[in-house]
């Protein structure tokens, strides 16, 4: 199979624009809320997290009874809360809007993979730009979300390419994970929390200077790693 990248697919918090400092406002607005106090160490261990496995941990960390119900209404009031301090504007992170831009230039089509429920993603692409891309898949559309392959899956799907003709851009262990897992060689841009190597993954500072090209580069290079030119590999 002939591997050159036809597709990127774009992980959205933390990745594109910088949400994480607003999920930190958010979640210790609901921790008040619940009666409790937010500890960075717990904080890390939900970057990335779908809405489930985010209340599964807020309820465990508290002690709470974790009645689906009560569970439900947090989540739901935590995506307002968060959707609120979206729409007021999202701070892109360095060389993201750029990378767009180029890879709309050049053709290359885009997806946008992320754990965010569907109605927080659109809040979000009001201020990103839903125009950068043919497909968005979301956490809450899929059997399983994030570090599960399914999202990535789904988007290389929808897009009409081969998992391994992609180019997963991610900055959490949750995500890149899934894009692995998926088949998808991962371009790591690690932000709040530290993402380990390995062989199908790049690591690089920020997207600043990152251009078309350069994920060309890095897209062949991974392949290569992978031997998936070297064998048919569906």
């Amino acid at each position: 199979m002939n591997v050159e990248l036809k597709a990127v697919l774009f992980d959205m918090d933390g990745t594109l624009v910088d949400s994480e400092k607003l999920w930190d406002v958010s979640l210790q607005a609901l921790y008040a809320r619940l009666g409790g106090v937010l500890t960075p160490e717990v904080r890390t261990s939900t970057v990335g997290s779908s809405s489930e496995g985010l209340m599964r941990i807020v309820y465990t960390d508290l002690g709470l009874d974790q009645d689906p119900v009560a569970m439900e209404d947090s989540a739901d009031w935590l995506h307002d809360y968060t959707g609120e301090l979206f729409e007021q504007g999202l701070t892109w992170l360095p060389g993201a809007r750029e990378l767009l831009d180029a890879l709309t230039a050049a053709g290359v089509p885009m997806a946008l993979v992320t754990n965010t429920r569907r109605a927080l993603t659109e809040r979000a692409l009001k201020s990103i730009g839903s125009h950068y891309f043919s497909a968005s898949v979301c956490g809450d559309e899929v059997e399983d979300a994030k570090p599960a392959p399914d999202p990535y899956l789904r988007a290389a799907h929808l897009l009409g390419v081969d998992p391994a003709q992609c180019l997963a851009i991610e900055d959490s262990v949750t995500g890149a994970s899934a894009a692995e897992a998926a088949g998808c060689p991962v371009l790591v841009v690690p932000n709040d929390v530290e993402v380990p190597e390995g062989p199908r993954r790049r690591h690089v500072v920020s997207l600043a200077g990152v251009d078309v090209a350069a994920l060309r580069a890095i897209h062949a290079e991974l392949s290569v790693a992978d031997g998936v030119g070297s064998q048919a590999h569906h």
